[in-house]
């Protein structure tokens, strides 16, 4: 059970620090419904009976899907409950993820979400990419309009570096920020660190990913061990005491794994397992899919 103390303010937005992320929802390469529709709205229905109180989605998972299902599943949604969706991603198919950054494309897809969730107002509203091929502040700026107009609450970035969030700053501000993150791959310690001293949210996206960190015999599986947990809740606790403003997402599209992944709460590592987990990690290749 998520532990109603374990809780980080993102601008307005007072939110348990570890939500759910709805990518593995769809069908295969992020593409078109779920195998399972039922069982997708049943894992949305059990996050929320045990805890869950942020829902991290995106237009482009499906694309439409995802926000889609979490209306069917969740609405009318409880006053706790917190949305957060992206935009600035076009899917041509499964797989394929292409930057659109234009600020009408970024109005419109907000607009379509609001209509898909079925709300006045949308808790976080997130670019998911900054399109290299409009200019950063005109991005920035429709988000600013957005919130202005009360159509987005809170707004966030995603896989950018401290000197995009910097500049967003000086036009919107910024509550929270979503890179790829994990204990394996630390690509993104310095914004982390940026984001710490800002009391700026980072929202790590593939965070279960642990590369030969979970080789049979290695520190996840021992440290596991030793705690009675399985290595993903490892992993999830290393997360969430690596820096207090971090507010992982893992997604799955399995009960069981999800009533897994809300039971890293309630696991402490000791300081000496931390330590050993931050010093065991060796470089690895970025991961590449659109999060």
């Amino acid at each position: 059970m998520v532990d109603n103390a374990s809780t980080l303010q993102l601008g307005a937005l007072n939110v348990r620090r570890l939500g759910f992320g709805t990518m593995q929802l769809t069908g295969r390469g992020v593409w078109g419904p779920p195998s399972d529709h039922d069982g997708a709205i049943m894992v949305l229905r059990r996050a929320v009976e045990l805890g869950v109180d942020l829902f991290d989605t995106a237009d482009s998972y499906g694309p439409n899907v995802a926000e889609e299902l979490i209306r069917e599943a969740l609405h009318p949604y409880p006053t706790s409950l917190k949305i957060a969706t992206k935009a600035g991603l076009t899917r041509s198919g499964p797989d394929q993820w292409e930057d659109c950054g234009r600020p009408d494309y970024l109005r419109q897809q907000c607009e379509g979400s609001l209509r898909r969730l079925v709300v006045d107002q949308i808790d976080l509203f997130q670019l998911h990419r900054i399109d290299p091929k409009v200019p950063a502040d005109e991005q920035f700026g429709v988000l600013k309009a957005l919130r202005d107009e009360g159509k987005v609450r809170e707004v966030g970035l995603s896989e950018v570096g401290v000197a995009q969030i910097e500049a967003a700053q000086r036009i919107v501000p910024v509550v929270s920020v979503q890179n790829q993150y994990n204990i394996a791959q630390r690509n993104a310690d310095d914004v982390l660190d940026f984001c710490e001293q800002q009391r700026i949210g980072f929202i790590p996206w593939f965070p279960l990913a642990s590369g030969k960190l979970s080789r049979p015999g290695g520190p996840l599986s021992q440290i596991a061990q030793e705690l009675g947990s399985t290595e993903s809740q490892v992993s999830l606790a290393w997360l969430l005491r690596r820096s207090p403003v971090m507010v992982p997402i893992p997604g799955t599209a399995s009960l069981t794994h999800l009533e897994e992944n809300c039971g890293a709460i309630a696991i402490t590592l000791t300081d000496t397992q931390y330590q050993e987990l931050t010093d065991a990690r060796k470089p690895l290749r970025r991961w590449t899919l659109g999060d």
